[in-house]
């Protein structure tokens, strides 16, 4: 059977473009208003699909991180002083309109970002007003949380975001800092700042008051700057471990409180009792949602040497199927890379990962010619000491390595400086508890991968970083408790 009758085929599903009107140039969200930085410096967002210029937007210098503090500052002395059942209306209000604009704000992150559409439509966006809707639940519920009497906000929290889930994460910081009382200046990633943009939109169509959340758009040293000013109270921080060590030592000796959520290097582990279709979807959830671009994906597939050759040949299959191209198409499964840099730093990896001697498979799929691509990729005959087992390449490479124990699986699974997540694949429900206890990563998913919840902590040991998001514990790192 020739491949042209043995692959079923898809006609296009495109969403449409017309249901997002992006302005030509945006400034800086600073008490309340939008304006053009004090230098007058910009930069230009495009789409990592199609290299199209999306937008024109302003970059905040060290004079813009200080006025946004100040507003910041002011502004935190009447919404601290709100009682809590008000300032949860509040955030019911931001958590309805996002759902009333998530199909436009799931278009927007898609052309931004270059991850599908249905994983915005469908992952993102409901995440993104779940967070909200949490949070705006704790409110009025502080003295509740296990806290002590009476928890009180710090003041200002300053918040850097990455570019992996743009909308999700100004989420994971905004809602929690709001519900607790504290004001917020956040800096969304250099190329993915569109949907920060019109997140302070939504917090003015909600009638928040002036200067409780401020946007400032920019590069490394608007993050560092915000980090750095001595009217921030609290430091929150998504991204890369250099950075984050970066951030330790900047807040080093002050009293700045502060939460770090790093990179990983997560361990999936399938045993020989395992599904195997079941582990191999959760395989590919792990590590080729949002093209691998998840600082908790399952990079590292550590799978019972028994049955290596049937889960590999299955997987295999499976990669072969994925759909690789266009992100508005609703049938996408891999969109793009999100910038010419990353995709410089994942090619970089890959390539030392077969000069080091791991054998390289990708899924045979056709790359657009323009626009960052980057094939869903394997290794297998990888050991520990191979570059792609150890460091983390956030794109779609997935290493490959076998184990004859539970004891070998851990041992192998622990042996990362970073300690994240991890993913456990048996049908042993004593098995589960017995590795997942031994396991030194902050998430442990049992025969599933890449699950979240408002409701659930999440968070790192090691290189990971430390504090956790979300649930109960996301509110202990915007509060007094000393």
């Amino acid at each position: 059977m020739d491949k042209q009758t043995s692959v079923f085929e898809y006609a296009p599903a495109p969403e449409s473009r017309s249901v997002v009107d992006i302005a030509p140039s945006y400034g800086l969200f600073i008490d309340g208003e939008f304006r053009e930085a004090a230098d007058g410096k910009v930069f230009k967002t495009v789409s990592p699909a199609t290299e199209e210029v999306l937008s024109e937007v302003a970059q905040a210098g060290a004079e813009d991180v200080d006025r946004a503090v100040k507003a910041a500052r002011k502004a935190f002395e009447k919404w601290s002083a709100l009682p809590g059942a008000e300032r949860a209306k509040y955030l019911f209000r931001i958590a309805r309109i996002i759902q009333e604009r998530s199909r436009e704000l799931a278009v927007l992150e898609t052309l931004d970002n270059g991850k599908p559409i249905k994983e915005t439509r469908d992952a993102d966006l409901p995440l993104v007003a779940a967070h909200f809707f949490y949070y705006a639940g704790w409110a009025d519920k502080l003295d509740h949380a296990g806290y002590g009497a009476n928890p009180r906000p710090l003041g200002v929290a300053g918040q850097v975001i990455p570019w992996n889930f743009p909308l999700l994460m100004l989420a994971w910081k905004i809602a929690p800092a709001l519900a607790t009382g504290n004001t917020v200046v956040l800096k969304p990633a250099e190329t993915t700042p569109l949907s920060a943009l019109f997140f302070a939109d939504i917090c003015r169509q909600a009638g928040l008051p002036k200067g409780v959340v401020n946007i400032l758009p920019g590069y490394g040293d608007t993050g560092a700057a915000i980090v750095a000013h001595d009217g921030v109270d609290k430091v929150a921080f998504t991204g890369s471990t250099a950075v984050g060590k970066e951030i330790a030592r900047t807040v080093a000796g002050t009293d700045k409180k502060v939460t770090l959520e790093l990179g990983g290097k997560g361990a999936n582990i399938v045993f020989d009792d395992a599904p195997i279709d079941q582990a191999v979807e959760g395989i590919v959830s792990g590590i080729f949602f949002n093209q691998g671009q998840v600082c908790c994906a399952g990079s590292r597939l550590l799978v019972q040497e028994s049955i290596q050759d049937e889960l590999l040949d299955s997987l295999k299959r499976r990669l072969s199927t994925l759909r690789l191209g266009d992100p508005l198409d609703k049938n996408t499964d891999i969109g793009a890379i999100n910038s010419a840099e990353q995709l410089a730093r994942i090619t970089a990896l890959a390539e030392t990962g077969e000069a080091e001697g791991a054998e390289r498979w990708s899924a045979p799929c056709e790359l657009p010619s323009s626009g960052y691509w980057f094939a869903p990729t394997l290794f297998t005959n990888v050991t520990q000491a191979h570059t792609v087992a150890r460091d983390e390449i956030f794109g779609p490479v997935l290493s490959v390595l076998t184990f004859r124990t539970p004891d070998e699986a851990v041992a192998k699974a622990n042996n990362s400086q970073y300690g994240l997540s991890a993913g456990i694949w048996t049908e042993k429900g004593s098995r589960i508890l017995a590795v997942a206890d031994r396991l030194r990563a902050g998430v442990v998913w049992a025969n599933t991968f890449n699950k979240f919840d408002p409701t659930s902590p999440f968070g790192g040991y090691k290189e990971s970083g430390f504090g956790r998001e979300g649930g109960r514990h996301g509110l202990e790192a915007y509060l007094d408790v000393r």
